[in-house]
């Protein structure tokens, strides 16, 4: 079995900075992907950045120039730092990785529990 276990979220004022941390643990045999999925109150959850072996990121739109989405392998670690938040921002946000399982020949999607994020003054 895989977990996820993120940290980090909490309130900050417009203009200021959170880092997010998600550390996935268990039978790992190799991660594909890993990536952030936030939901706003009334909203569907959508995708905020990803990072796939190799280093490539993808970023949604609201989000480009102001969040970085980083990894460290040897930590099976993800990390979003979150710049410039404006309260557009305030969500749960969800930690997503794409994992193969030691014994199993697929890949299969985990979710971590969510953490909130409020931008406000």
């Amino acid at each position: 079995q895989v977990q996820l276990v993120e940290s980090g979220g909490g309130l900050v004022q417009p203009g200021g900075s959170l880092r997010l941390s998600c550390a996935a643990s268990g039978s790992i045999f190799s991660i594909v992907a890993m990536g952030w999925y936030r939901q706003a109150p009334g909203k569907q959850r959508e995708l905020v950045a990803a990072i796939i072996s190799g280093g490539i990121t993808n970023y949604a739109d609201s989000v480009k120039g102001r969040f970085t989405i980083s990894r460290d392998n040897a930590k099976n670690t993800v990390y979003l730092q979150m710049n410039s938040l404006k309260p557009e921002d305030t969500a749960i946000y969800y930690c997503n990785a794409n994992i193969i399982g030691y014994g199993l020949g697929y890949a299969k999607d985990y979710w971590g529990q969510g953490t909130q994020v409020t931008v406000s003054s």
